[in-house]
């Protein structure tokens, strides 16, 4: 009796095998595949290397350190208003009321100080401002269940009526203290040039990070976005949340008031007139769903920018009006819209 030895069976070495590229594909695939939800803000991002290439082409000096710097510097103001309005139109809401109140909070941070009020307190009070519209805001959308875009118009003609009640006229900010503060820089490495309302907006953009993604609020303001009902049946704080959303972008708002007086030195009652709008654009630019549920604030800050380059751009050009700035600002609005709408119809 002869023992046979059992043959092994080749494996295939081809591209469809086991051992060929062909297995390897959709492994590649699935490690290379984007989540959904980062593919607004991935948009943002390449418009803004985009702008950034064509600047730099066409224009000598636009990729300099002086002109980036400059562009954190002269938008401090608006990255703060739209880190604020990113918490409300997560939860699916809408603040209108956000350029009147900075605008409010200028103009009380002028009148405070020409009345003689020593810095140390009107800096709180400019904020707190805001801070207060933001709660009563938030009390209407919840409590008494206003719909948000008439509830923060509301808001948005009180402040904008006590801006003209307590300064008629521009009102000049000479205090020593303050603009000392206001004008204080350092340099970065000798290049980039940081100042005071550049480093405000970047902790605020730090604090609200932490909050959207390694807390229980941020985690809350996401579930009400992504679905109201279902929220308040996982027992997540849901009344409470709706409110301090409102109070945080009311925050942010009187906060980018005292930037804006630290920016102009002065307040003003036509300050800020339809920020709100610009805000709102930055924010759905930068890749957040108007429907709530999806956005980021990273995204919120390069929609700031891109918005803040394609203005720079306008400047360089020196030929063009500044409402083109607008017009290149809708068109890119109805570009993400569409998009946010293409990827909200895949989804489902």
């Amino acid at each position: 009796m002869t023992a046979t030895t059992p043959q092994k069976t080749a494996t295939p070495s081809g591209p469809d095998g086991p051992g060929g590229n062909g297995s390897r594909l959709p492994a590649l695939a699935r490690r290379l595949r984007v989540d959904r939800r980062y593919l607004p803000v991935l948009g943002t991002f390449v418009v803004l290397a985009l702008i950034l290439a064509i600047g730099g082409v066409r224009y000598e000096n636009f990729l300099s350190t002086g002109v980036l710097a400059n562009l954190f510097i002269n938008n401090s103001f608006l990255i703060v208003l739209a880190v604020g309005m990113t918490f409300v139109i997560l939860t699916g809401g809408i603040d209108l009321s956000v350029g009147a109140v900075l605008a409010l909070s200028a103009v009380s941070t002028a009148f405070l100080l020409d009345a003689g009020l020593p810095v140390a307190v009107v800096l709180p009070a400019a904020v707190l401002i805001g801070s207060i519209i933001g709660f009563l805001i938030g009390l209407m959308v919840h409590v008494f269940e206003v719909q948000p875009f008439i509830a923060t118009l509301a808001g948005m003609f009180f402040a904008r009526g006590l801006c003209f009640v307590i300064a008629p006229e521009s009102i000049p900010i000479t205090d020593e203290t303050f603009v000392a503060l206001a004008g204080w820089d350092t340099w970065i490495g000798g290049q980039w040039r940081m100042t005071t309302s550049v480093i405000i907006a970047l902790v605020v953009i730090a604090v609200a990070f932490y909050l959207l993604h390694y807390t229980q609020f941020g985690r809350t303001v996401y579930a009400i976005g992504g679905g109201e009902q279902s929220a308040q049946l996982m027992g997540l704080p849901v009344a409470r949340t709706k409110v301090l959303v409102y109070v945080i972008s009311g925050t942010c708002a009187g906060l980018g008031g005292l930037l804006f007086a630290m920016y102009s030195r002065s307040g003003y009652s036509l300050t800020g007139v339809a920020m709100e709008l610009d805000a709102i654009a930055a924010v759905v630019i930068g890749g957040t769903l108007l429907t709530g549920g999806t956005g980021f604030v990273l995204g919120s800050v390069l929609g700031v920018l891109v918005l803040g380059l394609i203005q720079t751009i306008i400047t360089f050009e020196g030929t063009l009006s500044s409402w083109w700035t607008k017009i290149f600002i809708g068109v890119l609005l109805l570009v993400f819209v569409v998009l946010q709408r293409v990827l909200s119809l895949r989804k489902t």
